[in-house]
């Protein structure tokens, strides 16, 4: 049963391949080193049990307060908490309170626009995502500038794209933004291309400390499945959107 849940685990998380060979060859001693060195870290450092009862029990002040104080920073706070909880369409309409015509800080427009990219809405992200970059273009150590690209690309402006993910890649590393130029090249049929910057994201895999490997896993885990469906016959699309 070790081995099984260490193999499993494994699968999922895609570590450095050696720890295949001392999952197998070291059977359940083998595997339990395993699930000490590589998956109990992880466990230890999550609290998302209790950041989420903390989430609701503010959530839930929060909805209380703007009846009484429809104040521009409690709905931007309560629109927050909504998009951690994945209730996308209520974090808009909060969004949507916290901005006016005099908002003077990107930090509402770029939080409404991670929702609108989960809600596929681009055209409204791109607009969000403008205004972000007119007040800083290094906004969120560029990922701002990387999800722009990545909306241009999902609105048809391919020139736009081009040019925005080649000027932010000439100094950011993020896999994300990495990973939404390659399916970008993919789907401009630059497969080779594509290929390249996919095998960029894992190359990071030898070098990244622990903790920050599981961070990356999911851009793992899409660069592999890219590059896998790039080598099947036939096959040319790509996962998208961002995570």
């Amino acid at each position: 049963m070790v081995e099984v849940a260490a193999i499993v685990d494994f699968i999922r998380r895609r570590p450095n391949m050696y720890w295949l060979w001392i999952i197998i060859m070291g059977g359940p001693l083998g595997a339990g080193i395993y699930l000490v060195m590589e998956v109990l870290p992880d466990h230890r450092i999550s609290t998302e049990g209790f950041r989420w009862y903390t989430r609701r029990k503010r959530i839930k002040q929060l909805e209380v307060i703007v009846l009484d104080n429809p104040a521009p920073g409690n709905y931007e706070e309560l629109a927050d908490l909504y998009s951690e909880e994945k209730k996308f369409d209520r974090a808009r309409q909060c969004f949507d309170q916290a901005i006016s015509s005099r908002t003077d800080m990107p930090n509402p427009f770029y939080g409404r626009a991670i929702v609108e990219l989960h809600l596929n809405d681009f055209a409204a992200a791109t607009q969000d995502l403008e205004k972000v970059m007119n007040f800083d273009r290094q906004f969120d150590y560029q990922r701002a500038a990387g999800l722009l690209a990545y909306c241009y690309s999902r609105t048809g402006q391919i020139e736009k794209a081009e040019r925005l993910f080649r000027d932010t890649l000439s100094t950011s590393t993020l896999s994300e933004t990495q990973f939404n130029y390659a399916a970008f090249l993919v789907g401009q049929g630059r497969q080779q291309e594509a290929r390249d910057w996919a095998q960029r994201i894992l190359n990071k895999k030898a070098t990244l400390p622990r903790y920050l490997r599981g961070k990356e896993g999911p851009w793992f885990r899409k660069a592999i499945g890219l590059l896998n469906a790039l080598a099947a016959p036939g096959q040319t699309e790509a996962a998208k959107g961002p995570s």
